[in-house]
């Protein structure tokens, strides 16, 4: 009996109590990785990058993008506020407010710091609205917690690290320099001066220049940073936890250029693997291994190249919403005789309509969407077409229906969404021969992997359904804090 309870009160000794938490949170969004890249190279990853992930951590196999379209600034805030655009209002890379054509960081009222690079430094989180892991952190602890978002793309540092961060840093190429802006500071943090001036020097970025993000060294120059963020602003040294944000950008850059196979490539998925072990190395250093709690994800994934689905007598191809547009146009002038165009702009699959053209015009707007449908729905290669206003009860696949009302804000999101046919992407005049894009709902674009490792995460794995919103909510659950403020996701358990 005595040694039973012996034995008992050792296992409750060594349990942690209901309020602690881990010193640092570390979430990794890795651009355009698709799902079973973890498999595909995990025979080539080293020790201690993924596969300490894999191996040690908690991979949930089945995690899934529940919205449209998923592209790179959706995926980042989702992750980061469990939501989606139908609440937090960023609807892509770029989208309209109220008609007026917007990048989803632009932000006037800001200047850059770091540089003098305006075109690149005038960003914030001013399109965003809701709150973010990082936001609720620094107010459960009254601001006292430290949040820092770094990446090579200004919308992957921004938008995941929150309107409340301590600072948030992104690449600009052409000064070879990291920057932030006003929104943030007035002025770099002496361990950012210190590491640009470095940068300066890096003779692979003088030799690669702006296409520095065609390459692994993007890469390493991201991780670099983070890891003077982490020693800059001592992340998981003081009392309370703090949030470090990281996001590879330059897998995506590459996966346009040459799409899911080759060299390229394979050598950006390598590259990788040495960084997060760089960066394991250092936090185990710095804040303790197991005392600090890692997730990795990815904000979409990525179709196989059109013509090596065609070589392969595979279902596939390329829709040209250029010459949509122009068809679309005329199609529409014939019938009504209107003079002026009615389409904005077609972005990510969503036609935006131009409101006020067709007001000026006379024209009735639902008549004008009625027409468009009709011709959209007898164009090649196009599975549905749907009204945003209407697709509640659109005769659409339910799973279809819920990611279509779930991506859609009424004020940023246009007026009509088509989704083309499996193994099929939109081809514009951004897109490579021999590369690829996303967007759909898919399991290509919309699969992606799902990795917990380090404070109170168990070893093991799950075939549950899970969703890209259920990553917030399950960290804050970790964290004991409260969800971000348009959370619709749920916590995850490891089992």
């Amino acid at each position: 009996m005595c040694l039973l309870v012996a034995s008992l009160t050792v296992q409750l000794q060594a349990q942690p109590s209901f309020n602690s938490r881990p010193k640092l949170v570390v979430g990794i969004v890795v651009d355009q990785m698709r799902w079973d890249y973890l498999s595909r190279y995990y025979d080539r990853f080293g020790g201690d990058g993924f596969r300490r992930l894999i191996d040690q951590g908690f991979s949930f196999n089945n995690c899934l993008i529940n919205y449209v379209p998923t592209v790179t600034a959706i995926g980042h805030t989702s992750v980061y506020t469990g939501s989606t655009p139908a609440f937090h209002g960023i609807c892509g890379n770029n989208f309209s407010i109220d008609g007026r054509a917007v990048y989803c960081c632009d932000d006037a009222s800001v200047m850059p710091v770091g540089s003098d690079n305006k075109k690149d430094g005038q960003m914030s989180p001013v399109n965003l609205l809701t709150t973010t892991i990082g936001d609720q952190l620094r107010l459960h602890t009254d601001f006292r917690a430290k949040v820092i978002g770094v990446s090579y793309k200004d919308r992957a540092a921004i938008l995941p690290a929150g309107h409340s961060a301590n600072g948030a840093y992104w690449l600009d190429r052409k000064n070879r320099c990291f920057i932030t802006s006003t929104y943030y500071m007035t002025e770099l943090p002496e361990w950012a001066k210190v590491f640009n001036h470095d940068l300066k020097n890096n003779e692979e970025f003088k030799r690669l220049g702006q296409d520095i993000g065609l390459s692994p060294e993007a890469g390493h120059i991201t991780v670099d940073m983070a890891i003077a963020a982490l020693r800059g602003e001592k992340l998981g040294q003081g009392s309370e936890t703090d949030m470090l944000c990281v996001s590879f950008s330059q897998t995506d850059v590459i996966g346009h250029k040459w799409s899911t196979r080759g060299e390229h490539t394979d050598e950006a998925y390598m590259g990788v693997d040495r960084d997060l072990a760089k960066l394991f190395q250092v936090l185990d250093e710095k804040v303790g291994k197991g005392q600090y709690l890692v997730f990795l994800t990815a904000d979409h994934g990525a179709a196989h190249n059109s013509q090596f689905m065609v070589d392969n007598r595979l279902h596939g191809g390329q829709w040209l919403s250029r010459e949509v547009r122009a068809d679309l146009e005329k199609y529409i002038a014939d019938k009504l005789g209107n003079r002026q165009p009615v389409v904005e702009a077609i972005r990510d699959y969503r036609f935006y309509l131009d409101h006020a053209a067709i007001a000026q015009q006379g024209l009735d707007l639902q008549r004008v969407k009625d027409l468009a449908i009709e011709f959209l729905r007898k164009s090649p290669y196009l599975s549905f077409v749907v009204d945003f206003e209407k697709a509640a009860y659109a005769p659409i696949p339910p799973v279809l229906r819920e990611r279509i009302l779930m991506g859609y804000h009424y004020r940023r999101s246009g007026d009509i969404i088509v989704v083309v046919e499996p193994g099929f992407y939109e081809f514009g005049p951004w897109s490579s021969p021999v590369g690829t894009t996303h967007g759909e709902w898919n399991p290509y674009d919309a699969h992606i992997p799902l990795l917990f490792y380090g404070w109170q995460v168990p070893h093991g794995q799950s075939e549950a359904e899970v969703y890209i919103t259920d990553i917030a909510p399950t960290v804050c659950s970790l964290l004991h804090i409260q969800q971000p403020n348009a959370c619709v996701g749920r916590a995850l358990k490891f089992n």
